[in-house]
């Protein structure tokens, strides 16, 4: 994929999850959407540093950069479960 499908992919998930935060009346929805999308990757970045002491590893790869910044911690909760049992 190229990098402009990339770019275009984070900023349509920022203006929709900006839009979902604004109707549902939060303030600063669009500093919340990219807030909640940074939690994401942060996430994915803190469980592939502690992989040393857990043994548990999630491959950095463009599906699940997307998964970590599109669902958040519970998409990266999603991709631990699903590491851990398959």
């Amino acid at each position: 994929m190229p990098w402009w499908g990339i770019v275009l992919i984070l900023s349509g998930c920022l203006i929709l999850f900006g839009a979902l935060h604004f109707f549902s009346g939060k303030k600063h929805p669009f500093k919340r959407a990219l807030l909640s999308m940074v939690i994401g990757a942060l996430t994915l970045i803190a469980v592939n540093l502690s992989s040393g002491f857990t043994n548990v590893y999630i491959p950095v790869s463009l599906l699940s950069v997307l998964v970590s910044v599109i669902g958040g911690v519970p998409g990266v909760t999603l991709m631990l479960v699903l590491n851990i049992f398959f």
